[in-house]
């Protein structure tokens, strides 16, 4: 080494050796210890689970409680709107939290940004939870609600970026989609926690039980859940991608700017990609929950059972689809179930309004495991669209723009379409959803050998 910098001639081993030494203290020679891989299983997968947990409470409350409850109109239809209305703010919120996290996330680092964004998330969550109704505090009610559901946006807007580059920036070479796959894990079972939690209290509690006070419980067990999540995410490391990163200067003051700047086409792409999962998801979900319970004539029990059942395949479908887009590309496989949820739009009518429950469960679950396959890929596809100086934002920024278009208004125009031309229209609206995905995938290069720490 001091050879080297005698005659000035340095080996690449010497380069990174300076870069070290320069990057660590004086007194702290040795690398930063590398986080093991169930490490960074758990901490990815078990935050998306929690954010996403607390997500799918609201979505599922919006759809059973949340209108009667914060807004004072008359017409149940009315307030069901109302209800979505206030679901899609947080959709609203969440590019914004892309920006802000993302920043951070590009300035100061992933894991400090990833505790921030779990803990806004929970506290707004908990306090969903006690929270009063119209009737106690007035117009009051629904503002604080609205507040509170911008908070819930920003926190998740931050969350999955950071998430899904925790996994990928540590994955090692050709396994990228499959560590990316845990964070898109959780959302599985985060639904199935919140959907199962919810199944259980309708079955245990009168209807004016759960109108009353038994709806605010699954809001308050998500400050036990940070808690776990919090404990997990601050025994991280950094991760080394970004480590390398700061050890070549190469942060940037304001990542936002160049993204915009210089990136946009590929992050506007990479939203268009996500539009698919959204619509697929809550369309399945939280407007096909209210349409169940109020003109199929389903309890509200049966229905959330046929849930819990069908989002079981999503579950199958995520390392299905993670494992396939390791072997074969990503492209390939977000072709394929693109062009499957399509065709998947055409059976919303039929199987929902003339067949049996079984046809209604087959629904839920042909949408919910296209759901998966569409969904697994992002988890790697969106941070190999950018070099690491603006991946958080960039990645944030595409997976939560494409939220706004798929899922934020999704259950609202849903409402509104069923009533203007029936269930044939909001499945149009899948099929719609799903041929934007599957033009911006065209339109996408193949990223799955990309290396991470070159991209520019």
């Amino acid at each position: 080494m001091f050879r080297a910098l005698l005659t000035g001639k340095m080996t690449a081993r010497d380069t990174r050796m300076t870069t070290t030494s320069a990057y660590q203290p004086s007194d702290e020679r040795q690398a930063r210890p590398a986080n093991s891989a169930a490490r960074v299983a758990t901490a990815s997968f078990i935050g998306t689970a929690i954010e996403f947990y607390d997500f799918y409470v609201y979505a599922t409350a919006a759809a059973l409680v949340i209108g009667p409850v914060f807004f004072p109109q008359t017409s149940s239809t009315a307030q069901m709107l109302s209800a979505f209305l206030t679901f899609g703010i947080a959709f609203l919120a969440r590019p914004i939290g892309s920006a802000l996290f993302g920043h951070f996330g590009d300035r100061i680092g992933r894991k400090s940004t990833l505790v921030a964004s779990l803990l806004l998330m929970g506290i707004c969550t908990t306090l969903i939870g006690v929270l009063p109704g119209y009737d106690a505090i007035g117009s009051w009610a629904p503002i604080l609600l609205c507040v509170l559901r911008f908070g819930q946006g920003l926190g998740l807007g931050g969350e999955w970026g950071g998430a899904a580059l925790l996994a990928t920036e540590n994955a090692p070479k050709g396994k990228r989609a499959w560590f990316g796959m845990f964070p898109q894990l959780g959302p599985s079972i985060g639904f199935l926690a919140a959907n199962g939690l919810f199944l259980t209290l309708a079955m245990t509690l009168t209807d004016e039980q759960f109108r009353s006070w038994g709806w605010r419980i699954p809001f308050l067990l998500s400050a036990v859940l940070v808690v776990i999540g919090l404990y997990v995410r601050l025994k991280l490391e950094e991760t080394p991608i970004f480590a390398k990163a700061i050890a070549r200067h190469e942060r940037l003051k304001m990542p936002i700017a160049e993204l915009f700047s210089q990136y946009w086409a590929p992050m506007l792409l990479g939203a268009a990609s996500m539009v698919v999962c959204y619509a697929l998801f809550y369309i399945s979900t939280v407007f096909s929950l209210s349409y169940g319970v109020k003109s199929l004539g389903y309890t509200r029990e049966s229905f959330l059972a046929m849930l819990c059942f069908a989002v079981l395949f999503m579950a199958l479908a995520t390392p299905l689809s993670a494992w396939a887009s390791d072997r074969f590309g990503r492209k390939p496989v977000l072709i394929i179930g693109g062009v499957l949820a399509i065709l998947s739009g055409f059976l919303m009518e039929p199987l929902l309004t003339h067949g049996t429950t079984w046809a209604v469960a087959l629904f839920l679950s042909i949408e919910l495991f296209l759901m998966g396959v569409t969904f697994a890929p992002m988890g790697a596809l969106l941070p190999e669209l950018f070099p690491t100086r603006v991946r958080y934002t960039g990645a944030s920024a595409a997976y939560n723009i494409g939220g706004i278009v798929g899922a934020s208004v999704a259950p609202f125009f849903a409402q509104k379409l069923v009533e203007m031309g029936g269930l044939s229209w909001v499945g149009g609206y899948v099929s719609v959803a799903a041929l934007i995905s599957l033009i911006a995938v065209l339109c996408l290069k193949e990223t799955r050998h990309a290396d991470l720490d070159t991209i520019r």
